[in-house]
């Protein structure tokens, strides 16, 4: 199937490796000219000059620590010059940490909206004219299946997450008539740092060895797996393309079958 968006430009954060890497490289398969972002520099240079060796496609490295104030909105204009332009747009960030609500005071929450709410919502400020004038964009939050069913010791993520997922429903409605779609994709147990990170808290907490901890994951999940970042990246890939141009506000599980409810 042809996707439609050879040629376009993608910026996508948190993509040094894991999911956001695995976003970059399937848009650049399609064709995409990508601009990646994360905090390593180094890691960066070297995954975008994978990405441009393997695909054909120009890549850029941008290093950035986007919980600093002013740092998403540099980003994405770093992009526009670069790139001459951003029609797509994938946020990601790392989840807060793991804990209670007694473990966390009020610098804790902050930190968790600086670091997920917030740059998503600067990035898009600076991208969105762009995508506006031209008649076409795509707005694509990485965000976790814990927005449709929270997740028990991540009060953090499951709350802010839940604001991101606010903040694009209402921002669908907003460029809709612009033809660009805002989109989020809740992941679930997909393999990645932060779920070995998620299975090392389950082994301390539950008194368990790592593989019965990870027994425990794969049974609560219908296809008795952990996914791979590269499907979640196909998933980004479809909601970037034509294909996908009458899907917008939609919240995309990619779980397994983990969540339970019936929408």
């Amino acid at each position: 199937m042809d996707l439609g968006i050879r040629g376009r430009r993608a910026l996508v954060t948190g993509a040094s490796k894991g999911l956001g890497l695995a976003a970059a490289r399937a848009l650049a398969a399609e064709g995409c000219q990508v601009a990646i972002c994360a905090r390593n520099q180094e890691a960066l240079a070297a995954e975008a000059g994978r990405i441009a060796a393997e695909f054909g496609v120009r890549a850029l490295g941008l290093a950035a620590d986007l919980s600093r104030p002013g740092a998403a909105a540099e980003v994405a204009a770093r992009a526009l010059a670069d790139l001459g332009g951003v029609d797509i747009l994938v946020t990601n960030a790392g989840g807060p940490p793991v804990g209670t609500f007694d473990s966390f005071g009020e610098e804790d929450w902050r930190r968790a909206m600086e670091l997920t709410l917030l740059p998503a919502q600067a990035l898009a400020r600076v991208a969105l004219p762009g995508m506006r004038g031209q008649g076409w964009g795509r707005v694509i939050n990485l965000t976790s299946v814990s927005v449709k069913q929270p997740l028990a010791g991540l009060i953090l993520s499951n709350s802010i997450r839940a604001a991101v997922v606010g903040w694009a429903k209402t921002l669908a409605d907003e460029v809709g008539p612009e033809a660009v779609t805002v989109n989020n994709i809740c992941m679930g147990w997909i393999h990645t740092e932060r779920v070995e990170q998620l299975l090392r808290h389950k082994v301390a907490a539950e008194g368990v060895s790592y593989e019965q901890a990870l027994d425990g994951v794969r049974t609560a999940i219908p296809l008795r797996r952990i996914g791979q970042p590269a499907e979640l990246g196909d998933l980004v890939a479809f909601l970037a393309s034509e294909r996908a141009s009458y899907i917008t506000g939609v919240s995309w599980l990619i779980d397994g079958g983990l969540h339970r409810g019936l929408m």
